[in-house]
């Protein structure tokens, strides 16, 4: 955990003594050359913008919760400080202040405005230190150059046309200086692709082990390729149905109107860099290579190579800096409660070793995954519940058991059902993902350095229980593991693992890559591949096997088209990288947003305390997302300030 809280450390010394300095005008007693004097000094400076980075490990703050991944207490509805990501998918953004507002850094969200000053001082300023090397200082400023390039990018994000950085504002600036216009979309990637390019050659190739969370040429490059890929996605790309009659002040589109297909091709060429340079340096999909856990080592010998794919797929997140992760927010609260992974974790119920028993101290459970994610997982085939001609979906609702201990069948759910127990066809015969990412009924949790027989009616493990939290409990019935450590404790911050939330890894190059190729130059044996490496890890069949099958699939041959391939690796995504915030914006690119995440949240009746009365559908929450919401609204206040400024179409 050493390597985790170096940059911590230093962003908690420099918020405490020179937040003042950066963010306001400098008084008599803290001079700009008091800052830039010695490298100690600097350091918490170059600390103070990775600070702004956003906080998507913190429950109540995160974007990993937009789309219909999530859903949590349902009495904080009304709560409007509260899981601001979900108020802006219930149709609750709003102008006169923004939910998760970036621009100016409201309701959650950070100031990126405000973060690209800090970047413009730093630059400025930081050939100023005295025992600092020249190699050093360009690498301090490539890194804040970067992620001046990136701040850009995220407000880019949301909120399409930005107003550009160019200049760095001084008590001499004029009027025309201060209030300026929004640019169009395309040049407001080029310059941020234009930064990210000018600090690419100045970072370090791989950070050093102290400095793990630090931009490198790995992190840069790929992100770099991020960005290329949401430049050449359909909503940025030519969106003449959103966007045609989005005009600046001279009647200028916002967005191009026309598609630009050789923007994939710029996508591909950074992607196969990004690549190469992180195998080079030893990145791959991430495998566990240590021993099982105590509780699994019988699991382990009886059901070897599943059990393998299983611990490759639960350890993934929460293995902290492991192969596959190549940036990742290392900025945590070491002893503050309210990350994702204590919302999600369920308290140890009593009979389970000497954990602290039934507290919400560091697991909240209440943060649960929606009933669409029950269903999104594949089959054991690798093809979607709805795809596979071997799975029963008319009756997946049925009430059943799983094969008892001494069963011969029960050699296949080792280590991931428990024997004998009430469950429902739905949850049998998944992909091993939907074992390892999610809490199931008569499935497996593993937290509090024990394995926990789930059951999520009420009264049983997992499950609502009135005696104890009326508020704490999963709505849907279903949990999310996915970010627990199988060590992490509850009571205080000492029993927790903490790890890095990832920024991104390299499943997601891989299939950013095939998703590229496939607009670019449509179905080919290499993307095909590209897909296979995550489909491999996950224990699933090649792609060409299971959809060229009559005998599989209803929709023979469906990854043979650019159309079908592209839902078939859209797919994948949401669910190799479900509840890692990469969902929403992939169908906001392919500008599905709206049609995809207007439906009700759903789930099963959390207070019931048997199969018959738990596993009875019913809405959880309403959801409404629309064009509108596809683009943040500029803040009131921004707008009064500035006559200059266009707002969003719709707010």
């Amino acid at each position: 955990m050493k390597k985790i809280r170096y940059i911590l450390i230093a962003t908690v010394v420099f918020l405490g003594s020179c937040t003042k300095f950066l963010d306001v005008v400098p008084d008599n007693t803290l001079k700009l050359e008091d800052i830039f004097n010695l490298k100690e000094d600097a350091y918490n400076a170059l600390a103070k913008v990775y600070s702004y980075l956003p906080n998507d490990e913190r429950t109540h703050v995160t974007s990993w919760m937009l789309g219909d991944e999530w859903i949590g207490r349902l009495d904080l509805n009304s709560t409007v400080s509260n899981l601001r990501a979900i108020r802006i998918m219930r149709g609750l953004q709003s102008q006169t202040s923004p939910q998760l507002g970036y621009w100016s850094g409201t309701e959650g969200g950070k100031p990126l405005y405000e973060a690209i000053r800090q970047t413009d001082i730093f630059l400025a300023n930081i050939d100023k230190v005295k025992d600092m090397i020249d190699q050093e200082k360009a690498d301090w400023k490539a890194q804040v150059k970067f992620l001046k390039g990136y701040f850009v990018f995220l407000l880019v994000q949301r909120y399409g046309p930005i107003v550009l950085p160019l200049t760095t504002a001084s008590p001499e600036s004029t009027k025309e200086e201060l209030f300026l216009s929004r640019s169009k979309v395309e040049d407001c990637f080029d310059y941020a692709l234009a930064l990210m390019n000018e600090a690419i050659p100045n970072l370090a190739e791989r950070a050093t082990s102290n400095n793990l969370g630090q931009i490198d040429q790995l992190v840069a490059k790929s992100i770099k390729a991020r960005v290329l890929v949401f430049r050449a996605s359909p909503f940025f790309n030519g969106n003449q149905e959103y966007f045609g009659d989005f005009m600046d002040k001279d009647g200028q589109p916002f967005f191009s109107m026309t598609e630009d297909k050789e923007k994939w091709k710029a996508a591909i060429d950074a992607l196969n860099e990004a690549i190469a340079l992180c195998e080079t340096n030893g990145l791959a999909l991430y495998h566990y290579e240590k021993e099982p856990f105590t509780y699994d080592r019988p699991a382990f010998t009886a059901n070897k190579d599943r059990m393998q794919k299983l611990y490759d797929l639960r350890m993934l997140v929460v293995d902290p800096w492991n192969k596959e992760l190549i940036w990742g927010n290392s900025n945590l609260n070491y002893y503050a409660e309210g990350e994702l992974a204590h919302s999600s974790n369920i308290r140890l119920p009593e009979g389970y070793g000497d954990g602290v028993v039934n507290t919400p101290a560091y697991s909240w459970q209440w943060m649960a995954a929606t009933y669409q994610m029950a269903e999104r997982y594949y089959t054991e085939n690798g093809l979607p519940i709805d795809e596979d001609l071997t799975y029963d979906f008319n009756n997946k609702h049925e009430i059943i058991r799983t094969p008892g201990a001494l069963d011969a069948d029960y050699e296949h759910w080792n280590g991931y059902m428990q024997p004998g127990a009430e469950t429902i066809k739905l949850y049998m015969n998944r992909e091993p993902r939907f074992y390892a990412n999610l809490g199931i009924t008569a499935g497996y949790w593993r937290a509090h350095t024990v394995r926990i027989n789930t059951m999520f009616y009420g009264n049983s493990h997992g499950g609502y229980n009135s005696s104890q939290h009326t508020t704490d409990f999963l709505a849907t019935g279903i949990g999310t593991q996915k970010f627990v450590h199988p060590e992490s404790q509850s009571g205080a911050w000492q029993r927790t693992i903490k790890f890095p939330y990832p920024i991104i890894r390299m499943a997601d190059l891989y299939l950013m890559k095939a998703e590229a190729l496939n607009e670019y130059s449509g179905p080919s044996q290499e993307v095909y591949s590209l897909i296979d490496r995550v489909r491999d890890r996950a224990g699933i069949p090649n792609i060409d096997a299971v959809w060229s099958d009559a005998s599989l699939t209803k929709s023979v041959n469906k990854h043979k088209t650019k159309e079908g391939l592209r839902d078939i690796i859209l797919q994948e995504r949401s669910i190799e990288f479900a509840f890692e915030g990469i969902h929403f914006w992939d169908m906001l690119r392919h500008k599905r947003a709206p049609s995809s995440f207007s439906s009700p949240v759903w789930g099963w009746t959390h207070t019931g305390t048997t199969g018959s009365t738990f596993f009875v559908l019913e809405v959880k929450q309403e959801r409404r997302f629309t064009i509108t919401d596809c683009l943040w609204p500029i803040g009131l206040n921004e707008m009064n300030t500035n006559g200059k400024l266009i707002q969003n179409p719709g707010w």
